[in-house]
């Protein structure tokens, strides 16, 4: 059967993998490195399957793309797709769960490991006036160990798991709070979201962003952390409101937070997180958490699986 196969945004992959050769021999391909909203609408009426990372596909959008059948999102979140309006037109929608697990949880230690140890101050100090110490050492900023911390997880699915397994690894104690309170796993205790904030050295959200999770940590719960706490966000921008941490990070109600996302992306030069006052409080990285070339390429597999699987059965 005839395709016709549409890439909205293969920039986002950074040329890995190659979505021609990954995509070869399932239908005709027309890619766009980018798409911007004004031109979805034209580029999509006459696809079959539709292929987007982060572009918005629309009820207007899915209504008047009479051949539209697939859309597949290379990402595991499918917020940008009003999955309603796909629903009642019959177009399908399905998403990579899964691909990136062990890239964003090497993310999330890497994250605590800066914030921890202060890597890159050390750095300078040895690069520049080490030669000029009367010691062997030079231990500031200190430093503590992850061992015997508590490691509290926001979202306890695939990834909040593989996080949990590698904080008890390092002798942390895993507890976790399940947003929609219907996520719950006997392994780890469950907290309420206060007892996780008041009791957690560490703090790292792993959960969608939803009607339950919608500015979840904001100024007022988050002055019930410890003034040791590390928070660190690699799920989605809007979890965590953006002032409210900004003002909590300035008046030193948290040691230090590390957000690899924003509530608007690409960051805008207003953000408060951009303006703390103590740069050594705060990491901010571009949404790269799932952005191993491990996790690209098996991004791109599943993605291909789930279009032979949809060209095999229709569903």
């Amino acid at each position: 059967m005839y395709q016709r196969i549409v890439v909205l945004d293969s920039g986002t992959f950074y040329g890995h993998p190659s979505f021609q050769e990954s995509l070869q021999g399932l239908g005709e391909l027309e890619i766009y490195d980018f798409t911007d909203k004004s031109q979805v609408k034209d580029r999509i009426a006459n696809a079959n399957i539709v292929l987007t990372n982060k572009v918005v596909i629309g009820r207007d959008t899915i209504e008047n793309s009479v051949l539209l059948k697939l859309i597949c999102v290379t990402a595991t979140g499918m917020n940008n797709i009003d999955l309603k309006a796909a629903s009642e037109k019959g177009v399908i929608v399905k998403n990579a769960k899964g691909y990136s697990t062990d890239s964003v949880a090497q993310m999330t230690f890497a994250m605590a490991f800066q914030l921890t140890m202060n890597l890159k101050r050390h750095n300078d100090y040895a690069q520049s006036n080490y030669k000029n110490n009367h010691f062997f050492t030079h231990l500031s900023p200190s430093f503590s160990e992850l061992k015997g911390k508590t490691w509290g997880i926001i979202g306890l699915g695939t990834i909040g798991k593989k996080v949990a397994e590698i904080a008890t690894v390092f002798g942390c104690k895993a507890v976790y709070h399940s947003p929609s309170g219907m996520n719950l796993n006997t392994n780890y205790d469950h907290l309420t979201l206060s007892e996780l904030l008041k009791e957690s050295d560490y703090i790292s959200i792993h959960t969608p962003l939803n009607e339950f999770t919608n500015n979840l940590l904001n100024y007022n719960n988050l002055k019930l952390c410890k003034s040791t706490c590390i928070l660190i966000n690699v799920a989605r921008g809007g979890i965590v409101d953006e002032e409210g941490l900004s003002k909590a990070l300035n008046e030193e109600l948290i040691a230090g937070a590390a957000t690899d996302v924003f509530s608007i992306e690409p960051i805008l030069a207003e953000n408060p997180l951009l303006s703390i006052k103590n740069k050594d409080r705060i990491l901010l990285t571009p949404h790269i958490a799932w952005g191993s070339l491990e996790a690209r390429q098996n991004l791109m597999n599943i993605t291909r699986e789930n279009i032979i699987e949809y060209l095999k059965t229709g569903r």
